[in-house]
């Protein structure tokens, strides 16, 4: 039997849609090494939500992933700038749907060393995405 692969520090890019608003909803996630090696891609539909809540869903995945794969670091990467702004406290969480979401990732968040989360427009997002609109036409 052979030991789990440790990842210290993973990239993670994080994405979350639905078609309609709310509708059917889909979320991906892709887990890099800091080489750019990918390590994990995860997509899948999540039923009928918000695309808030799908990022939020998303973000939520990405980081029990990077837990799963031994990271003790994570880069979160997402084209939400409202949900990468509430993480990060720049935002107030007004919506109260919202709330328990917000909560769950700030303390998965927490039995991380480090970790950093950052917006990015969404042609720098394309790999998250495509998992989204993958999982959304399956």
């Amino acid at each position: 039997m052979s030991a789990a692969i440790v990842h210290p520090r993973l990239t993670v890019n994080v994405d979350g849609g639905s078609r309609g608003n709310p509708g059917q909803a889909a979320i991906g996630c892709v887990l890099r090494e800091p080489g750019g090696a990918v390590v994990c891609e995860h997509g899948e539909k999540i039923g009928v939500a918000t695309n808030n809540v799908a990022e939020y869903r998303a973000l939520i995945r990405g980081i029990e992933l990077a837990a799963e794969h031994g990271a003790s670091a994570v880069d979160l990467i997402g084209d939400s700038e409202l949900i990468v702004k509430q993480v990060r406290g720049e935002y107030r969480v007004k919506d109260a749907g919202l709330k328990p979401l917000h909560a769950a990732a700030r303390a998965a968040l927490a039995d991380f060393e480090s970790w950093t989360i950052k917006h990015v427009r969404r042609e720098f997002n394309r790999d998250a995405d495509r998992l989204v609109n993958s999982a959304l036409d399956a």
